[in-house]
């Protein structure tokens, strides 16, 4: 029985691949400037909110910029695609418990725009171009702080979606979403 189709396998692991992305360039540009503002500016030397536990490491972070934005839209433009299918025709979606459907609606049609948005927000081109996108989230570096808890939020949500995975039955799992077949236990036997 097949429990993913291609497409939905497809862009989950170019999603997985991306979000990898993210975070391994969300940590690079952290560590060029590991505090948050409030407001519209901050900089070395000014009062921020909050001081992150993390050693500045000065230098140019612009690779980690320039693979956060790039990554970040292989995300959406796979997103784009997958959702319609896992939100609707999917069947696993229909099998999922209220709270599992609640958590993916939240973070799917919540929290990933938000931290989209708010990601956009603090771009210094888009926020020339758009500024009230800027506005709404309460100036640059109010985007940048709410669009780090978002993210933050979102690797909570991939932390306890693998651990999930592999409580549930780990091989068949990776199987499906790897190859698309299904096995119940007593077909392993």
């Amino acid at each position: 029985m097949s429990r993913h189709g291609l497409v939905v396998r497809v862009t989950h692991w170019i999603n997985a691949i991306g979000a990898l992305a993210l975070i391994v360039s969300g940590v690079a540009i952290l560590l060029a400037h590991p505090r948050l503002y409030w407001g519209e500016t901050g900089a070395v030397g000014t009062p921020s909110l909050i001081d992150l536990p993390i050693p500045f490491v000065f230098g140019h972070s612009g690779w980690g910029r320039y693979l956060h934005f790039l990554s970040a839209w292989i995300c959406v433009g796979a997103g784009l695609l997958y959702v319609p299918l896992q939100f609707s025709r999917h069947a696993m979606f229909r099998s999922y418990t209220g709270v599992q459907r609640l958590t993916y609606v939240l973070v799917v049609f919540v929290l990933g725009p938000i931290v989209l948005l708010s990601g956009l927000a603090f771009s210094p081109m888009l926020a020339s171009a758009v500024p009230a996108l800027v506005s709404l989230f309460g100036g640059q570096q109010s985007a940048r702080t709410i669009h780090f808890f978002g993210a933050a939020a979102v690797v909570g949500f991939l932390i306890v979606h693998i651990v999930m995975v592999a409580t549930a039955g780990f091989t068949d799992r990776m199987r499906s979403m790897i190859v698309g077949d299904h096995r119940s236990p007593a077909e392993d036997t």
